[in-house]
């Protein structure tokens, strides 16, 4: 008896939290149409946002009205970017889609300074990162697999293979992404995650408060609707083996 309201209260929590995720998939989608063309196949960021949608489980009824919605001239939103710092100096790269960028900003802004960061001016902390088409495997410090990833990954074209917290992760130009990604699904290898993003140049450690305060910061971002990606340069304890 006892046991029910738990079960109950964690899968409203699972139905929340999943919620939330077909809310930014819907976005990307959204967004990835409006930058390009309604078909998937003559547009790879749409392809990758709905490749990400289906690994998520989400249908293919709710996928194409999200195509129709960025298609469409129903004044569904735009992007916007925002950067700032985090504790620490942590430098940050906030991407957003919004129909109303006022009360985005305002989100964004108090999400920044309720833990200590700030919002900043446009191209402030962006020369610290390089957009770049990312896919990684998780390869588990495996050296085989590591090889297999890195023989791949060259024969197809990619700039680089960094291996870190039991991932490899393959690293190519924008403009190379898809062809990389198509050759590595060929060779029989899945991504755990792929996409063009902004990768730091460098990472800088936190800890202490500060990690305390940053990872409550991106908790933040994240739980915020309007918020599609968050990029930082800072080196997690998760991602340096602590």
């Amino acid at each position: 008896m006892g046991r029910g309201p738990s079960i109950e209260g964690r899968k409203n929590a699972e139905d929340a939290k999943r919620a939330k995720v077909f809310t930014k998939l819907i976005r990307e989608i959204t967004v990835a149409t409006r930058a390009g063309v309604a078909d998937p196949a003559s547009n790879p960021r749409l392809r990758a946002a709905v490749d990400k949608a289906l690994a998520a489980n989400m249908t293919k009824d709710t996928i194409e009205r999200a195509i129709k919605r960025g298609s469409g001239a129903d004044g569904a939103g735009e992007e916007m970017r925002y950067e700032g710092y985090g504790p620490g100096g942590i430098a940050l790269i906030i991407d957003c889609f919004t129909d109303n960028p006022v009360r985005t900003v305002a989100d964004v802004r108090h999400a920044l300074t309720r833990h200590g960061g700030n919002l900043g001016t446009s191209g402030s902390v962006a020369f610290q990162f390089t957009r770049c088409g990312e896919l990684a495997f998780a390869t588990g410090g495996d050296a085989a697999k590591e090889e297999k990833v890195l023989e791949a990954a060259l024969e197809a074209g990619a700039d680089d293979v960094v291996n870190e917290g039991g991932e490899s992760t393959v690293l190519c130009a924008p403009e190379s992404f898809e062809a990389v990604q198509q050759a590595l699904i060929a060779a029989g290898l899945g991504a755990e995650h792929a996409g063009v993003g902004m990768r730091p140049n460098n990472r800088v450690a936190v800890t202490g408060e500060a990690l305390e305060a940053l990872t409550a910061m991106l908790d933040k971002l994240d739980g915020l609707d309007d918020v599609s990606e968050v990029y930082h340069n800072a080196l997690l304890p998760a991602e340096s083996g602590g």
